[in-house]
């Protein structure tokens, strides 16, 4: 004969007890590991930088400029062309190459203007990088862009 097992209010308040545990313990565990992989803020004061927006905003699209990466064989190509799509030269150029969700890989390479593309030589793993460029115009103009760049494995 088999004993009849009854829920009880204390059996129940054990499994919801148990059910949201698992779920508070989940949430901690993602929401600690959201803040440790964070890379950042991207502006101090995000009030003062949007004061200007609009007007660097403007200027950088006169330029006209296309921005594309790519990186193969130990190389990360950065090219910048103009309206009519030819190579761009800069007054300068500087750009932080990073994964998109942590700063742990930030690196800051010497790109340099080969006449079609500026290189610089980075060895990089797959996935998902980032490169975060200021260049300056002839003209003085600011351009500030962020390139997305897949590299496949």
């Amino acid at each position: 004969m088999t004993a009849q097992r009854t829920l009880t209010g204390k059996h129940a308040l054990m499994i919801f007890g148990s059910f949201f545990g698992v779920i508070i313990t989940v949430n901690l565990a993602l929401a600690v590991s959201a803040v440790r992989t964070f890379p950042g803020l991207e502006v101090k004061n995000s009030y003062v930088a949007s004061q200007n927006f609009d007007a660097r905003r403007t200027a950088q699209e006169s330029l006209g400029w296309t921005v594309r990466a790519d990186a193969t064989g130990g190389l990360v190509m950065l090219q910048i062309t103009d309206a009519a799509g030819a190579p761009v030269q800069v007054g300068s150029l500087s750009a932080t190459l990073g994964r998109a969700t942590s700063t742990r890989d930030d690196r800051e390479p010497q790109f340099a203007f080969d006449g079609h593309a500026y290189v610089a030589r980075e060895t990089l793993g797959p996935g998902n990088w980032n490169i975060r460029m200021k260049a300056t115009a002839l003209d003085g103009t600011l351009f500030e862009q962020r390139v997305i760049l897949h590299v496949k494995r």
